[in-house]
């Protein structure tokens, strides 16, 4: 009786690396959300790449959503939008949390109510991050953005 060794090929190679790219990628959007719940701007500075490809509908009547491309001003828009917002009427559930090596969407409802206006905002979010080398180079928030519009409107 011989003892064999395993067969790894470059298939099985590839696929063990992709797992933990994935697993990698997992735990990055994890320390993102943790950041994002305790308010901690700071290390969401540190998640986020120096250069960030940052899409969100511009929405000239709500000021928290603008244009963005460095590690802190993406990781401004939460300070903006507690500073707009009622924090306490802040509400984001995750239902789905899907990750394909480096990309990561996870998908949910958000709502809130504007400080200025008193009106509140409802809709399902679909979000997409990569993450590279440890750190968030894209997020691609796609949002109810007409319920949030109307909702800061006087």
């Amino acid at each position: 009786m011989s003892a064999k060794s395993p067969v790894i090929t470059a298939s099985s190679a590839t696929t063990a690396s992709s797992v933990a790219e994935a697993e990698a990628t997992r735990n990055v959007v994890q320390e993102f959300l943790a950041a994002r719940m305790a308010g901690d701007t700071g290390r969401l500075v540190a998640l986020f790449a120096d250069e960030v490809d940052w899409l969100l509908a511009e929405n000239p009547a709500v000021p928290w959503i603008r244009p963005r491309s460095t590690a802190a001003e993406c990781a401004a828009q939460f300070t903006e939008l507690m500073e707009y917002t009622v924090p306490e009427d802040a509400h984001a559930s995750v239902d789905t949390f899907l990750v394909d090596g480096t990309d990561a969407v996870l998908m949910g409802h958000v709502s809130g109510t504007v400080r200025a206006t008193g009106k509140t905002f409802a809709g399902p979010f679909a979000l997409r991050l990569t993450v590279e080398n440890g750190r968030i180079t894209r997020h691609h928030l796609y949002e109810n953005s007409l319920s949030i519009a109307e909702a800061c409107a006087p």
